[in-house]
């Protein structure tokens, strides 16, 4: 064997299957805590893992069922799931800045009974308004006829449908269980899993579906992502405080961000207000201000790349100034306290250093230290 060709390390198939499913799971849930998280991922997929080529899926399907109250019917005769190695998509590698695939023309009437349909469906609810403007953008059309079998009970599972019109019937082992009228939505699973369909659905009457296929969600889902990592890992290089992190701290660091708008003149923080977080300002400029004779002082101005609210948590004292967005929409990320606690231990000397600074700027407005407490 040649040098080159030993160094090579080659990706076992089934590495891939396991790391994409978890990274999909971690997406669609998005857990403050990704140790935690992982090792109940892992623990549960160890548990439930199948020891005979007849073991079904039914617990997968019952979990998410759960908490879903129209979601494709429970197994009955189950199969082992299926591979989704040809499916593995690479955010990186993909250049293409638009990001979704064709869209599909809606009417406003017609996104509104999507956006209704799939609100508490659980695959769509950490999505961001952009996420979800490109899912339904790429939702296509099936218009079916009765008789037509939509999808059929140990299929593979392909696409997720909502109903926009038209009666259906599910089957489960050739008996009649339920019946859709005009409404509902099935076949979620397969926006995750290449898994055989649990039960048969029909069309009992003319009927129009919306359609997504599973590539696509994920293709979507990834990409976003990937290009929200990547913009947040710039902007918490760019902050000296973070410096005192290894480079994957900063990664964990960007996966527990938040994004969050506010238009110009809204009020982020709130003078008197417990701390619930800190911000690093993605773009915008914000107005940090404090109460003074019954009327508001600005002292300070932040810009992009700059941060507040982190003294608040380091002291432990509520809020004492007020901060609003300025010039327009501001864009900024969010820690929430128990992520700033586990992440940003390393940094904690240099913003208790910190207090010191922002105390002397305080008393050059004020003229004494009196009542001065945490800004920020």
């Amino acid at each position: 064997m040649s040098s080159d060709s030993s160094r090579r390390i080659q990706v076992p198939d089934e590495l891939k299957e396991v790391l994409l499913q978890f990274s999909i799971a971690y997406l669609v849930e998005q857990p403050s805590d990704l140790i935690d998280f992982a090792a109940e991922y892992f623990n549960k997929l160890q548990a439930h893992r199948p020891t005979t080529a007849t073991s079904d899926i039914a617990d997968d399907q019952q979990s998410i069922n759960s908490q879903d109250g129209d979601a494709e019917p429970p197994v009955v005769q189950g199969s082992r799931r299926k591979s989704v190695f040809a499916e593995a998509y690479d955010p990186e590698a993909d250049d293409d800045d638009e990001g979704a695939t064709a869209i599909f023309p809606k009417t406003d009437e017609q996104r509104a009974r999507l956006i209704e349909s799939v609100k508490n469906v659980l695959l769509f609810r950490s999505l961001e308004k952009e996420q979800m403007n490109q899912v339904l953008d790429a939702m296509f059309e099936r218009k079916v006829q009765p008789g037509d079998f939509i999808i059929r009970q140990g299929d593979d599972g392909d696409n997720f449908y909502v109903i926009e019109s038209g009666v259906y019937k599910v089957y489960i082992n050739d008996k009649h269980i339920s019946t859709y009228n005009h409404t509902g939505l099935f076949g979620e699973l397969a926006l995750l899993y290449n898994m055989p369909r649990a039960a048969t659905v029909q069309a009992e009457t003319n009927g129009l579906l919306w359609a997504m296929d599973r590539q696509t969600f994920r293709r979507i889902l990834l990409k976003s992502a990937f290009k929200k990592r990547k913009m947040y890992e710039e902007l918490l290089n760019s902050v000296p405080m973070l410096k005192a992190l290894q480079n994957y701290e900063r990664m964990n660091l960007a996966d527990a961000l938040v994004s969050k708008s506010y238009e110009d003149g809204e009020r982020i923080i709130k003078q008197g207000d417990a701390a619930d977080g800190m911000y690093f300002i993605e773009e915008g400029t914000v107005s940090v201000r404090m109460d003074q004779d019954d009327s508001e002082i600005e002292i300070s101005k932040l810009g992009k790349g700059q941060y507040f609210g982190e003294l608040a948590l380091v002291t432990h004292r509520p809020r004492a100034a007020s901060v609003y967005a300025t010039g327009g929409v501001v864009k900024l990320a969010f820690l929430d306290v128990r992520a700033f606690e586990r992440l940003l231990g390393p940094c904690m000397d240099i913003m208790k250093r910190n207090i010191d600074d922002y105390e002397s700027q305080l008393v050059k407005i004020f003229g004494s230290k009196n009542n001065i407490t945490d800004t920020r």
